[in-house]
């Protein structure tokens, strides 16, 4: 017999979904999809009007719909700056519908001819390349697939082709996939923080199934904590908290080496920019994918 779960879907704009992610997780959801927003081909959107975002849907395990419904609108509504969920839906589903609903949200992703990120369910190429990180979606943010995190996947691979990487910090490390990454260019040193004890759980666990223990440590102390001297800092964050760790972070990196910053809408570059422009860094360098925004700055040796 099939499993039911629950399945709660809803509308957010693109700068609340990876903080809304976590809180549906921390509500009990086993995992949350991110579809892309459709738009009707005849009819031209107006220019003025708040772009809304694709669907997200998180499900949940055991109980009924209208439980789940009550908890996620709870948990909204005790977050300050996240909207009310009046379009919120819930609707009773079997595993298969949604497990195999997310294998097409995450194919492999190639980066940059160095990395392939591989789900589980996806057969190791007869000549894998040197560099394979094994992940699946789950209970964390950050698989690839989503624009930022394959921005700083990319990021990474440019400052690692200047030069080699020794130590890096993953501020926000979410599964661990941009730890993984940097330990698998060869960076004997990672460490990945994250403020939500669930986040450190799945990554220690990848980093794990992935051989990377000896290299890649996982750790919930904050980033004013951390030692400082890293040849690359990353931090996959919203813009407002990299402005607002701005002083840590640039603290962090060592002379010579890079800051590189995403998790920023494009209607938030010229903030960012502004933010850190008196800080001493060189750039930024400036890349985009969708709606998003990444930056490499260098702090001069």
């Amino acid at each position: 017999m099939k499993s039911l779960w629950t399945e709660i879907r809803m509308i957010l704009s693109p700068d609340l979904v990876e903080f809304a992610t976590a809180l549906l997780h921390a509500t009990g959801s086993q995992g949350v999809t991110v579809e892309e927003h459709a738009l009707d081909t005849f009819i031209p959107p107006d220019p003025n009007a708040p772009y809304v975002g694709g669907p997200v849907a998180a499900y949940f395990e055991g109980e009924t719909p209208e439980f789940w419904a009550q908890k996620v609108a709870e948990a909204f509504e005790d977050c300050p700056g996240l909207p009310g969920l009046a379009d919120l839906s819930a609707r009773t589903v079997e595993q298969e519908d949604w497990a195999e609903g997310w294998k097409q949200h995450f194919p492999p992703i190639n980066v940059a001819d160095e990395l392939l990120i591989l789900p589980t369910w996806e057969e190791i190429p007869p000549t894998p390349p040197k560099r394979l990180i094994r992940l699946d979606p789950g209970m964390a943010f950050g698989t690839g697939t989503h624009a930022t995190t394959s921005l700083c996947l990319e990021a990474i691979v440019a400052a690692w082709r200047e030069n080699p990487l020794k130590r890096v910090l993953d501020v926000g490390t979410g599964s661990g996939i941009l730890a993984m990454a940097a330990a698998k260019l060869g960076c004997p040193s990672v460490l990945g923080c994250d403020i939500e004890p669930e986040s450190c759980r799945v990554a220690a666990e990848n980093v794990a199934s992935n051989g990377l223990s000896g290299q890649v440590e996982i750790t919930d102390r904050s980033l004013e904590k951390l030692p400082s001297g890293y040849d690359l800092v990353v931090a996959n964050i919203l813009a407002e908290e990299n402005v607002r760790l701005a002083d840590e972070l640039v603290q962090r990196v060592k002379p010579g080496g890079w800051l590189v910053l995403s998790g920023v809408l494009k209607e938030k570059e010229a903030f960012l920019v502004e933010e850190f422009s008196d800080r001493g860094l060189a750039g930024p360098d400036i890349s985009y994918r969708d709606e998003w925004v990444c930056f490499s700055f260098k702090k001069p040796a």
